[in-house]
């Protein structure tokens, strides 16, 4: 027990620190502009004719590359009974390779430090975003573009020198990819290791990246996922969760915090049961189709769309790059269409915060469903259909009060593979009584037990761990 203290009295100390002795927020902030403002990267949108090494098979209409590796974009049949749309077709990334997602950490002084990386994807709004020490494909990382090796990679293939804080594989969007998986990291170097800190990378505390968290469009996912699988994070100690901003009807007098399942609504056990339940009773059948198969969607020179307008499209980029192990290169991309909204309704339990999860199924998931946060869509998906089928409690979060607000910020998905896709993360503080009955596919989970599953692979969906990361910024 001593050693799980220890780590967490010093990431609480982490979260409390803005300003370090190795790095002053300002500074990292005057940095990150001059590195902006220094970027000559360039994205240009090109016909599919104008891409390299990327080519339609003549059979199956697939986009592929010419050596195999990276990803295809293929088509998926799905069938899913019970849902608003009961069946469809669609184009979706196929990317089997598992890649590297890995910070590094140090402690200075006895508070522990993030290498963070200043890093420009194809999809970024603006180019540069602060990604994890380590984001790279296996096809990266074992250099079939030949380009440069993967800077601080060693540290992530070869752990048994360092401690291992985190290791567990995670799924991405399963609405999108193809039951894509990454392995999220966080490993810890002694305090008397020399670490060379690389042109582009800068150690930050969790206060300082939880200030960053607020800011638009500047942490990006990767980092985001990684941050939520600390081991034990600064919110477990019961003076550092915010408290709640009134009394609610199960006696909410002040932040509380009572360690794994204790005085949770629903037991670890029924939380395991309940998933598992759902895993083995929903219907959700998909299979992989050539790509030509995709009825409804259309290719002209530039896209590759729905018939309807809605949903995303498939496009192409050339890439200009600086600080990348290639220096240009062309590739697909999914282009969304519309912004989406991924939130929390937060709400307390005699002192216990909660939040409320669904059990969410995406064809791309390898496991049926995940755990996702209350309100997750893109709204413009739903105009065309029945009052009936808006997702629950997506007025509740959008048209919230601003004193009910705990979290309000834009933040970008994967910019490796999607181009300028947004959500609206947002965190509703409520009361338990606003959700009298909890809907089939809905319960209240103690944050706890949610950064429990977290440590196990999919369980926790892409999305509820950005917004378990920006819950970690609002304590201390």
């Amino acid at each position: 027990m001593g050693v799980v203290s220890t780590l967490q009295e010093r990431l609480v100390r982490s979260a409390a620190t803005v300003d370090s002795s190795v790095t002053l927020l300002a500074d990292f902030q005057r940095w990150f502009r001059e590195r902006l403002d220094a970027d000559e990267s360039r994205v240009e949108i090109i016909p599919f004719t104008a891409m390299r090494g990327w080519d339609f098979a003549p059979d199956t209409h697939n986009l592929v590359h010419e050596t195999g590796r990276f990803f295809t974009v293929e088509g998926i049949r799905v069938r899913m009974p019970g849902a608003p749309v009961e069946e469809w077709r669609q184009p979706i990334l196929h990317q089997p390779e598992i890649g590297i997602l890995g910070i590094l950490v140090k402690d200075f002084d006895g508070v522990p430090h993030f290498l963070m990386q200043a890093k420009m994807e194809p999809g970024n709004h603006g180019g540069l975003q602060l990604s994890p020490t380590v984001q790279a494909t296996r096809s990266n990382y074992t250099r079939v573009h030949k380009g440069r090796a993967v800077p601080y990679l060693e540290y992530f293939q070869r752990t048994e020198r360092h401690r291992v804080l985190a290791d567990v594989r995670q799924s991405e969007q399963g609405s999108w990819f193809f039951r894509k998986r990454n392995r999220n990291m966080l490993v810890e170097v002694a305090e008397d290791e020399d670490i060379e800190v690389r042109d582009g990378f800068r150690w930050l505390t969790l206060g300082q990246l939880h200030h960053l968290l607020a800011v638009e469009d500047l942490v990006n996912m990767d980092a985001r996922s990684v941050l939520a699988c600390l081991p034990h994070s600064p919110l477990d100690p019961a003076d550092t969760f915010p408290a709640p901003l009134a009394a609610g009807p199960h006696g909410t007098v002040g932040p509380g915090w009572q360690g794994p399942g204790r005085h949770a609504l629903h037991g670890d056990a029924d939380i395991l049961s309940w998933i598992t339940g759902l895993r083995t009773e929903r219907e959700v059948f998909t299979e992989r189709i050539p790509l030509r198969e995709a009825d409804g969607w259309h290719r002209t020179a530039h896209r590759i769309s729905h018939e309807s307008g809605r949903f995303f499209s498939v496009m192409a980029v050339d890439v200009t790059a600086g600080g990348r192990e290639v220096g240009g290169w062309t590739q697909p991309m999914i282009e969304p269409h519309g912004p989406g909204v991924a939130a929390f309704l937060l709400a307390y339990a005699d002192k216990v915060p909660h939040v409320l999860v669904q059990a969410r199924a995406e064809p791309g998931y390898t496991d049926v469903v995940e755990l996702a946060p209350t309100v997750q869509c893109t709204p413009r998906n739903y105009t065309h259909l029945p009052a009936g089928a808006t997702p629950p409690f997506l007025e509740d979060v959008v048209e919230a009060p601003a004193d009910r607000v705990r979290f309000d910020t834009v933040l970008s998905e994967e910019g490796g593979r999607f181009f300028h896709a947004f959500n609206r993360y947002l965190v509703v503080e409520t009361e338990l009584s606003a959700v009298p009955e909890e809907p089939p596919h809905y319960r209240w989970m103690a944050v706890r037990q949610l950064l429990d599953l977290i440590r196990h692979s999919h369980y926790v969906n892409v999305e509820a761990r950005t917004l378990i990361a920006c819950l970690h910024s609002l304590a201390v």
